[in-house]
């Protein structure tokens, strides 16, 4: 079960949430088997808590975040930027949402440290910073429609729910994962997931604060700022109505 698209889609080009994806595609491309094969820079560039503890390879608590170890993560993570990242770049600015992106990646890189300092697994993967533009749109947009695909066997559907469900599931699981899944055998950093989605929240505060709090829920009713959109009239199949 995963989300595909949100109902209020940015009325401005979000130009750094496509420039980011555009960067980790290029990253993808260049370090997997099938690219270009640089898989010196894949080792190179991750996150090992235990070189950053002892102050050696800091540049990976920038570099992991543009790094993915196969075709599933590097989609789910792109695609998950691509739903919610659009309208928190409109609320921010573009300059903004960067730096709140890279500075989301790097509060979720230092709660794995503190969480492993230790470990020399490497780490890599938007998603620490990815989460935290999760934080930021469910302060942002808690009633914001959201669609979910979920698979079960053989039976696939859309339903519609709103983000502050399907958000705060998300994590926490993520919070479940990281008291009861060991990291050295889950394979996945849940505590930079968290780290970087309550990363997202406090440094989305500011901006929630200017639009006016609680008053811009009130004009809004927690939605982005303009109208949804009615996915169900794009169709051009014909409805045929049952007799």
């Amino acid at each position: 079960m995963f989300p595909i698209r949100d109902h209020n889609p940015s009325e401005r080009t979000p130009y750094v949430t496509i420039g980011l994806i555009f960067a980790n595609l290029v990253m993808f491309v260049l370090t997997m088997p099938w690219g270009l094969d640089l898989g010196r820079l894949w080792g190179e560039w991750a996150l090992y808590s235990a070189a950053v503890t002892n102050g050696q390879m800091l540049w990976g608590l920038v570099t992991h975040m543009f790094l993915h170890a196969g075709i599933m993560h590097f989609a789910g993570n792109m695609l998950f930027l691509w739903i919610f990242g659009d309208n928190l770049e409109e609320q921010m600015g573009h300059l903004g949402f960067l730096v709140f992106y890279l500075a989301c990646g790097l509060a979720a890189a230092a709660a794995q440290i503190a969480a492993e300092p230790l470990s020399t697994i490497p780490m890599v993967g938007a998603s620490g910073a990815i989460a935290g533009v999760m934080g930021g749109y469910l302060l942002m947009f808690p009633r914001a429609r959201v669609d979910i695909l979920a698979i079960i066997v053989i039976i696939i559907k859309v339903f519609t729910l709103p983000a502050w469900i399907v958000l705060g599931m998300w994590f926490a699981l993520q919070m479940l994962g990281g008291f009861t899944i060991p990291g050295d055998d889950g394979g996945v950093a849940y505590w930079a997931h968290a780290g970087g989605f309550i990363a997202g929240v406090v440094l989305t505060l500011p901006v929630f604060l200017r639009r006016g709090g609680p008053a811009f829920w009130s004009r809004t009713d927690g939605h982005p700022p303009h109208a949804p959109i009615d996915y169900g009239q794009l169709s051009r199949v014909p409805q045929v109505p049952r007799r």
